[in-house]
């Protein structure tokens, strides 16, 4: 986070646009969490996986869905080999298994794509194989995502379901749970990053969380804010919530004190998008600590604990920059800031600030509300400012997804410097760098 009261303003600049596109339309690009590639999801019903370092096709992934392909999620923590869901409009959900064999980034920028020997045992080695298929929603499958652990997948669906599968062994899935609360088609599905706790948006406005419970998979908190259809949901990084508050406790009475207390114990936020051209920003309230909540009084309880419930409230509502529908958000792990993309073919980048500390009127009095109390004393200690706008990303076409990922050219000028990768209805996958105004990008 920058301090106030200036926030710079950067520019979206184009690197590349990965060749070939698809003739069809592009539904979402995931980065790969180790590797420098990326997969996309594409409704010609393949799943096409490029170099992020030559910005080349590597793999064309075909041959086991029967209609488009919507959406692709690639399992964490794999060991020299890759694992990789794909969503599907036919209903089911499949798995791919390449293994790596210790491949290293260079390996990735010279492999030969499209020879005539591509029919060879080698080359058939080289490809992603169809390992199984998960068959039981019975409508489009519209999201997909494993948890940080690997160890869960979690597919939603137009039949208004969202489904939690395990791994118990390679190619050996268990439903584990299948969640209805959801009134409309399922959107998106997410994971947090520290907790086996799943998120979902739906066409019924709601976001809904879930998590376990004594076996038994339940929502533990719903959410409704947004007034029109969620279509995305992304958690904060563990990194990026564990931020400094010491510069705000100078001065600060004991209640103030307690409060950034609970902001450092709520853990990662959850960023959201909508129909309502709106992003927002929630956090979970923290429990209050109860002194006896360890104590065993012996009697069991067949019925569920409310302890496990949660109460997420709105944070921010990001500055509204869409004129139409936001499809997609993405939340920076390293910088912290926010991408959102969609109907209305703009890109949008937003960072987060610290608030001055005592808002003044225009005779230069501190503010107060209806109740006496300042208003700083009621408003949040950060804001999100616009820094980057990018109008007609896409030409003519709707952004379906965006992405942040590292960036992995060899013009790539830090470590862990950071690119945007945009998909479009026309099929084309764009990466974007993102500059300081003033700053050079030799």
């Amino acid at each position: 986070m920058s301090a106030p009261p200036d926030s710079p303003t950067y520019t979206l600049s184009p690197l590349a646009t990965l060749t070939p596109p698809s003739n069809s339309r592009t539904w979402q690009s995931a980065p790969h969490p180790s590797l420098p590639i990326v997969a996309t999801a594409c409704s010609d019903r393949s799943v096409r996986v490029y170099s992020l370092t030559s910005f080349t096709l590597l793999h064309s992934i075909t041959g086991g869905h029967k209609r488009s392909v919507r959406s692709v999620s690639w399992k964490p923590g794999t060991q020299g080999q890759s694992v990789l869901a794909t969503g599907s409009f036919d209903s089911s959900a499949g798995i791919w298994r390449r293994d790596e064999r210790g491949t290293l980034e260079d390996d990735f920028t010279n492999r030969r794509i499209g020879s005539a020997e591509d029919d060879d045992q080698d080359d058939e080695a080289d490809d992603y194989q169809f390992s199984c298929i998960l068959d039981g929603h019975e409508s489009e499958i519209k999201s997909l995502s494993w948890s940080p652990s690997g160890q869960y997948l979690a597919t939603c669906s137009r039949d208004k379901s969202v489904w939690i599968w395990e791994e118990l062994e390679d190619d050996n899935f268990e439903t584990v749970a299948v969640l209805q609360e959801h009134d409309g088609d399922v959107k998106c599905v997410a994971w947090h990053p520290e907790e086996d706790l799943l998120v979902s948006t739906s066409y019924d406005d709601t976001v809904r969380l879930y998590r376990e419970d004594a076996d038994d998979w339940v929502q533990v908190s719903m959410i409704d804010g947004h007034d029109k259809t969620v279509w995305w949901a992304e958690f904060e990084g563990s990194d990026m919530s564990k931020r400094d508050f010491r510069a705000q406790r100078v001065g600060l009475d004991g209640e103030k004190l307690r409060d950034i207390e609970a902001l450092e114990r709520s853990g990662p936020r959850l960023a959201t998008c909508s129909d309502d051209c709106t992003v927002r920003v929630w956090r979970r309230k923290p429990k209050e600590r109860d002194e006896n909540a360890s104590s065993n009084t012996g009697i069991p309880s067949i019925i569920r604990s409310v302890a496990i419930d949660e109460d997420w409230y709105q944070e921010a509502i990001l500055p509204q920059q869409h004129e139409r529908a936001i499809y997609s958000v993405s939340w920076s792990h390293i910088t912290g800031m926010i991408v959102s993309a969609g109907s209305d073919g703009k890109i949008i980048v937003y960072k987060e600030r610290w608030r001055a500390q005592t808002p003044k009127g225009a005779n230069g009095v501190e503010m107060h509300d209806d109740q006496g109390a300042t208003i700083e004393d009621t408003q949040p200690l950060t804001e999100w400012v616009v820094v980057a706008e990018l109008i007609s990303a896409h030409d003519v076409f709707e952004i379906n997804h965006v992405s942040w990922a590292k960036r992995a050219d060899k013009g790539k000028r830090w470590d862990d410097e950071e690119v945007i990768v945009s998909t479009g209805d026309e099929g084309e996958a764009r990466v974007w760098t993102l500059d300081e105004t003033g700053v050079s990008q030799a």
